[in-house]
């Protein structure tokens, strides 16, 4: 792929990401910061996948097994790694 690779479509005009959501990327760490269906809080797991244009959600594998679609800040948090990164990213701006 080309460094200067720019999408040939128009973005829609409804994706415009809330300045409070997570900008998580695959295989990030994160942690459940509520109890959800059969992951109890401070349940730890990784993004399977990332999607949504208004509306950034993820796909958790959490470490006892269960997966979970649809979660956002509202329901996990980041960790580790992941949360040094953001934390960087929130300073630079």
């Amino acid at each position: 792929m080309k460094a200067n690779w720019k999408p040939r479509w128009k973005p829609h005009a409804l994706a415009t990401p809330h300045s409070d959501q997570l900008q998580l990327r695959l295989r990030d760490k994160v942690v459940a910061i509520v109890d959800l269906a059969d992951v109890p809080n401070g349940t730890e797991g990784k993004v399977l996948l990332a999607n949504g244009f208004n509306w950034e959600r993820y796909r958790v594998l959490f470490n006892n097994g269960i997966e979970l679609g649809d979660l956002d800040g509202r329901n996990i948090a980041p960790i580790g790694r992941t949360a040094k990164r953001l934390a960087k990213t929130a300073a630079r701006r």
